[in-house]
C-alpha cells in the first residue's frame, strides 16, 4: 500500500481523535513505528491491522470510521490541497461527478505510484446516479461516500447517498441528486489570479 494512503489514515486519527489515540492504534496494529513515510510503500496488511485497531480502539466501524475519513479529506483545513484536485473536476457536483471515472488516472500524474479505487459512474437519469468502487481495502466504498457527502456540501447540493454493499470486490453506491443549487457552496479559486466560485 502507498504510504500516502497509510499517512492519511494516521492524519485523519490523529486530527480527530488526538495524537495520544493515535500511538496507541499504532502500538495495537503492531507497527512498530508512529508515523507512516508518505512516499514509501508497505504491506497491505498492516493497512487492514490499523483499521482493525482503530475500530478497536475507538469502539466504531470500519465503515463509519472509512466515511468519515472521506469527510476529512475534503473538509479538513489541513488537507485544501486535495479539495482543490477534487474541485478541478467540474464547476457544479454533476460535472464532479461525471469526473470521478477518470480521478485515479489523475491522481497518478501527481504520485505515479499510488493506485486509489477504481470508480465507474452511471447516470441514470432523473438525478439518479450509480458509482462502482473497487479497491484492496474492503469497505473503501465507505471512503468514497464520505467523500461524496462532503463534495456535495462544498458545491451546496442537496443528495442523498447509500452504500448498497457489495459484491465480488465491487461496492455499490447509489445516489440520488434532490436539489443542485441548494445552499452557496463554498468559495473555491482556481488561481491566485482567477475568480472565487
Amino acid at each position: 500500500m502507498h504510504g500516502l494512503i497509510n499517512r492519511s489514515i494516521q492524519c485523519f486519527i490523529r486530527d480527530t481523535y488526538g495524537q495520544e489515540n493515535w500511538v496507541t492504534i499504532a502500538r495495537f496494529a503492531g507497527l512498530g513505528f508512529e508515523n507512516f513515510e508518505s512516499m514509501m510503500s508497505y504491506e497491505d496488511e498492516l493497512t487492514g491491522a490499523v483499521m482493525s485497531a482503530a475500530a478497536g480502539h475507538l469502539s466504531k466501524s470500519k465503515e463509519s470510521i472509512l466515511e468519515d475519513m472521506g469527510t476529512y479529506l475534503v473538509s479538513h483545513p489541513n488537507l485544501e490541497g486535495i479539495r482543490r484536485l477534487l474541485r478541478f473536476g467540474g464547476d457544479s457536483f454533476l460535472e464532479f461527478l461525471y469526473s470521478l471515472d477518470d480521478m485515479p488516472g489523475a491522481a497518478r500524474l501527481a504520485a505515479p505510484d499510488l493506485i486509489l479505487p477504481q470508480l465507474e459512474t452511471r447516470d441514470h437519469f432523473g438525478g439518479m446516479f450509480t458509482v462502482y468502487c473497487r479497491f484492496v481495502i474492503p469497505g473503501s466504498g465507505h471512503l468514497v461516500v464520505g467523500i461524496l457527502r462532503a463534495m456535495a456540501d462544498d458545491y451546496g447540493t442537496l443528495a442523498v447517498l447509500e452504500h448498497l454493499g457489495g459484491n465480488s470486490g465491487v461496492e455499490t453506491i447509489k445516489i440520488q441528486l434532490l436539489e443542485m443549487e441548494f445552499a452557496a457552496g463554498r468559495r473555491f479559486q482556481l488561481s491566485s489570479f482567477g475568480s472565487a466560485t
